[in-house]
């Protein structure tokens, strides 16, 4: 039976009782002994998707911070952690970006039908922090479909978005993948609003590929999500870059999410004579049954190498996958929490401490840089928006997750990432700095539109 929407006035009233809880757990830990509080007499963005404002400081925020980022399903503790960094970077400078005190608000952009992020609820959101004069800037989004929804609206407003997880080329890099004139037509104003801490898949799918040779592999096959763009561009990004370095693809399919079993799928990629598998999606999009459809069909991690992009390098794979993900690679944009050094390793230990015995999300360590990119670009300039862009755009940034700049598109300049392996949880297990001429290669996929 489907429940019944709730009224907006009783979903903030719910959302701003689960904040209060959230904030208050934090709190009772040990971990921290702030002044966090959500009061409902700090109004905050008008959207049922948003939770209470949160402010440690005193009287009320001059500007508020917003994050966008899915709150449920399989994305959940990942995303709470996520919140839980950008908090703690807000909590380190007492509430104040300079001058200027700042309040913070998490607003989910996934819905509970699908536990995904949604189109409509992207949009929704983004029109509501628009029309919110006090929102300084954005801290998302994780999904790359979400941000190509949001990103031309804000872009209207001159508001800056931030993202702590978006990988898609297209969203700032001209590509023959892309679609609907983008980059550009993201960016309605002609100006760049949208930035990133972390690096394409332009990287990450030539790193993938050299370590995919570098353990051996000569003739992977490459399976991707159906119907989705991110996961096309990602397993397309992988084949040019393998193709690159002279490895001859065993086959490119796509599985559907909607599917209850993927033993025909895995049967074409025995008959391939495959020596490796490449999954380009989300553990979200069915992915679990996805890997114990391989190994039953192909053998064990070990035995037949899986190789993934970064949305299945989080706990949710291994718990809901059990132990038909020991073995797997996936990786990572940007260095793992473990090998963080400095601010960065500090706020991996201040996050530890809050959550207890869980694992440190990859992505957390992002969202607290992108934290402290936004809070430093409104130390600059103010309260303004337009200033505020500008700051943002001449960030030297790499306080938490290592020393790199922002280029004109919005990326960061270097690109070093991670190979995670599966066991009990996602430990490092190589760090890549992909071939200059590899990354190119993997950008001009001209073929992928064909599939």
């Amino acid at each position: 039976m489907k429940s019944p929407r709730p009224t907006r006035a009783a979903a903030a009233a719910l959302f701003a009782v689960a904040a209060a809880l959230l904030v208050a757990a934090v709190v009772g830990c040990g971990g921290s002994d702030s002044s966090t509080t959500t009061s409902s007499d700090i109004e905050g963005v008008k959207a049922d998707s948003c939770s209470g404002v949160e402010y440690g400081g005193e009287g009320t925020p001059q500007g508020l911070i917003v994050s966008d980022l899915p709150m449920r399903g399989d994305s959940a503790e990942r995303s709470r952690q996520q919140v839980d960094a950008i908090r703690l970077v807000l909590e380190q400078n007492d509430w104040k970006a300079g001058p200027t005190t700042v309040g913070f608000q998490a607003c989910d952009d996934s819905i509970s039908k699908t536990g995904l992020w949604d189109p409509a609820t992207c949009r929704s959101n983004a029109h509501a922090y628009t029309d919110d004069d006090r929102v300084l800037g954005v801290i998302g989004t994780y999904n790359s479909g979400c941000a190509a929804e949001e990103i031309p609206i804000l872009n209207k407003a001159g508001l800056i978005m931030i993202s702590p997880g978006n990988t898609a080329v297209c969203l700032t890099e001209p590509s023959p993948l892309c679609e609907s004139g983008q980059p550009n037509s993201l960016y309605p104003t002609g100006k760049r609003t949208y930035a990133r801490v972390v690096p394409n898949d332009a990287f990450q799918g030539a790193a993938l590929a050299e370590f995919a040779k570098s353990e051996g592999s000569k003739q992977p096959f490459v399976v991707y999500a159906q119907d989705d763009p991110t996961s096309l561009g990602q397993a397309a990004n992988f084949r040019a870059a393998a193709q690159d370095i002279g490895l001859e693809l065993s086959g490119y399919a796509s599985w559907d999410p909607k599917a209850k079993s993927y033993a025909s799928l895995f049967k074409e990629v025995k008959a391939a004579q495959a020596d490796g598998v490449v999954l380009a999606g989300l553990t979200e999009e069915n992915g679990a049954q996805v890997i114990r459809d391989k190994v039953a069909a192909l053998g064990s991690n070990e035995k037949m190498p899986l190789f993934a992009f970064d949305g299945f390098a989080q706990q949710a794979t291994i718990d809901d996958a059990g132990a038909d993900s020991k073995g797997m690679f996936a990786r990572l944009p940007g260095r793992a929490p473990e090998k963080l050094t400095g601010d960065g390793a500090t706020l991996v230990s201040d996050l530890q401490d809050e959550i207890g015995d869980q694992h440190v999300e990859q992505f957390a360590p992002p969202a607290g840089e992108a934290a402290a990119v936004l809070t430093n670009a409104i130390a600059a300039a103010g309260p303004h928006r337009a200033g505020i862009v500008k700051a943002v755009f001449a960030t030297r940034g790499g306080g938490i997750i290592g020393a790199y700049r922002l280029e004109s598109s919005g990326d960061p300049d270097v690109g070093p990432i991670t190979v995670l392996r599966a066991g009990s949880s996602f430990t490092p297990f190589r760090e890549i700095r992909p071939q200059p001429q590899v990354v190119t290669a993997a950008r001009a996929d001209a073929t992928a539109s064909t599939h």
